[in-house]
């Protein structure tokens, strides 16, 4: 993955010093093989390891305190590998990412499909620190490494007549135990506006904490959308398309009067079973007032006006 040791980044920079510290003093005393056990992390967790090449500072993100790299690696929703928080760290391990390859198709005048490796030569790769909203009503504050979607997009030429994207998660019942139960409609799908996936916010993330992305975090690639919910980030995309006809997505099939196609963060709008008013920040006590487009609404609350909020949630 165009991965080499980099010089001019410094890790204690962007993770947590204490957390810096102690795995710098694992790699040296049990070997980078180590970690994991050492930190109490799942056998994916441990695959987020080698530095990323060439990352600028983005020019989006919050300075909010960002989550540590142990809470974002192994409490995860990746319903491939588990329903509960913890599978997905101990189970994502056995998913090859290696060779990795992404179709991007539809309507557009370039259909092509792109090795991993070609897709980190489209643009710089960026760090923005982004909040992470859920709709089960826990946030986090990370670090992502990745590039706008838009670059992706633009090598492909959509045509006129495209107004979604589709997304497509890795279909591998060989290494996904989650997939043999119908929990879902696998494979799993989402889906965006043109105008959102187009959006200088909406980010393919290869990385976070300036190393490249755990298994259980969607490597080698996902999709990262800050004003929405966190289940429309697409984890380990294997396919794009463009069309013309609003996607049938996994959780809007599941269940279409919990999770709407938007699904922006909306405070004002109850998931039926509990409120979106207020979030727990993973490490922290106390709950906290959930933003309108999870804080992000000056960049995109034009996207969405003249819309009816809640009709369109």
């Amino acid at each position: 993955m165009l991965i080499k040791r980099r010089d001019d980044i410094v890790p204690s920079e962007i993770t947590p010093r204490p957390l810096f510290e102690r795995r710098r003093e694992f790699i040296k005393a049990l070997g980078a093989g180590s970690i994991a056990g050492a930190l109490g992390l799942g056998s994916g967790a441990a695959q987020a390891g080698a530095r990323l090449a060439g990352i600028q500072r983005g020019p989006f993100g919050t300075d909010e305190k960002p989550t540590s790299f142990k809470d974002i690696t192994t409490y995860n929703n990746f319903y491939e590998f588990g329903t509960d928080k913890y599978s997905p760290a101990e189970k994502a391990g056995r998913m090859k990412t290696q060779p990795w390859a992404v179709a991007v198709e539809g309507l557009v005048h370039k259909p092509r499909t792109f090795a991993i490796e070609d897709v980190l030569k489209l643009a710089p790769l960026e760090e923005r620190i982004y909040r992470l909203r859920c709709v089960e009503g826990w946030s986090m504050v990370i670090p992502w490494v990745g590039f706008p979607l838009e670059k992706l997009l633009r090598q492909v030429e959509p045509l006129g007549s495209a107004k979604y994207v589709e997304f497509w998660t890795l279909y591998d019942p060989k290494s996904m135990p989650g997939v043999r139960l119908p929990v879902l409609d696998w494979p799993y799908v989402e889906g965006l506006r043109l105008d959102e996936a187009l959006h200088p916010l909406t980010l393919l993330a290869v990385g976070l904490y300036g190393e490249e992305l755990p298994n259980q975090n969607g490597a080698p690639l996902r999709l990262v959308v800050p004003w929405k919910y966190g289940f429309k980030g697409a984890k380990s995309i294997v396919r794009i398309r463009l069309t013309d006809k609003q996607p049938e997505t996994a959780w809007m099939k599941a269940s279409p009067g919990e999770y709407g196609f938007y699904s922006n963060v909306n405070p004002e709008v109850d998931h039926p079973r509990w409120s979106q008013a207020t979030e727990r920040r993973i490490g922290e006590f106390f709950k906290r007032k959930t933003l309108m487009f999870n804080g992000y609404g000056d960049q995109v609350a034009r996207l969405y006006t003249g819309m009816d909020l809640r009709k369109y949630f």
